[in-house]
């Protein structure tokens, strides 16, 4: 019973059996019909919706070739259903499941159209926003090197007018240094404790005294603090879409459910019973 969830894994070219192809008809829709076997009508929508099933791989080839290749598969697997007498149990199940999940998915198509409008895209941004609590920042540089002696060394020339920027370069071990010893913005919870205690107690341009953490010492200058900004809306947009979508998708549930009569029968049933897939036997 398992090898019915295989029923679709006929290898597309596998078998390129030659089938007429007529010239191309001037109208053509979905309905278009390009092969009966047996009866049973195989069109051009049948076609088209498979080949949007394929793997990208196969989307290269020309539109010959997969023609040719998707016609054979149907064709092929037409004749295969054909010896199915009866239908088993899993088969079923499995169509109406399918059949469930694309009449959703139609539902919600049909809700969201062409999606949220940019009011209330924008009604969501400002409502994000105003729920972010303000988090402080803190841009600082800085010069590490082995030993304490040699950070007190830096800050008798910083205070003897060396620039920072310059000793960071010649002196930093860290490799920051090249970079003058910037390491640009930072939030709390994102440097080693030592650091960022010594580093966010300054005021802006201040330079600290010697800091040792697990990497050595280190020399701070604080550049400048600031509030977090807000992220653009253009950074959020997909979030923020999903998000209305989310809620919009939630509240027709909800309303459906509210309308429906909808009983279930769990009572005493054993959860462990979905992992039974003997069950599907017949």
């Amino acid at each position: 019973m398992r090898k019915l969830m295989m029923a679709g894994a006929i290898a597309c070219f596998g078998v390129l059996s030659a089938v007429p192809v007529a010239a191309q008809e001037p109208d053509v829709d979905a309905s278009t019909v390009l092969a009966v076997v047996n009866g049973t009508e195989i069109t051009l929508g049948h076609v088209i919706l498979l080949r949007t099933q394929l793997p990208e791989q196969y989307l290269t080839a020309p539109d010959d070739v997969l023609f040719e290749g998707i016609l054979n598969q149907l064709i092929d697997q037409t004749l295969l259903g054909d010896t199915v007498t009866e239908e088993p149990l899993e088969m079923r199940l499995a169509l109406e499941n399918e059949a469930r999940a694309l009449r959703a998915a139609s539902a919600i198509d049909a809700v969201f159209g062409q999606g949220p409008t940019d009011e209330e895209i924008r009604k969501a941004y400002d409502e994000v926003v105003a729920g972010i609590p303000e988090e402080q920042e803190f841009n600082a540089s800085h010069i590490l090197v082995e030993t304490e002696d040699e950070a007190k060394a830096i800050i008798a020339q910083l205070e003897g007018g060396a620039d920072f920027a310059e000793l960071a370069k010649e002196k930093s071990t860290g490799p920051s240094g090249p970079n003058g010893g910037e390491l640009g913005w930072f939030g709390l919870g994102m440097m080693v404790p030592e650091f960022e205690t010594a580093a966010t107690a300054l005021e802006v341009g201040a330079i600290s005294a010697p800091v040792q953490t697990q990497f050595g010492w280190h020399v701070i200058k604080l550049n400048d603090k600031r509030i977090k900004p807000a992220p653009a809306l253009d950074e959020i947009r997909d979030q923020l879409v999903q998000q209305i979508q989310s809620q919009k998708l939630d509240a027709i549930i909800a309303e459906l459910r509210d309308g429906a009569s909808v009983e279930t029968m769990v009572e005493g049933f054993d959860p462990a019973n979905i992992r039974n897939l003997d069950l599907l036997d017949e």
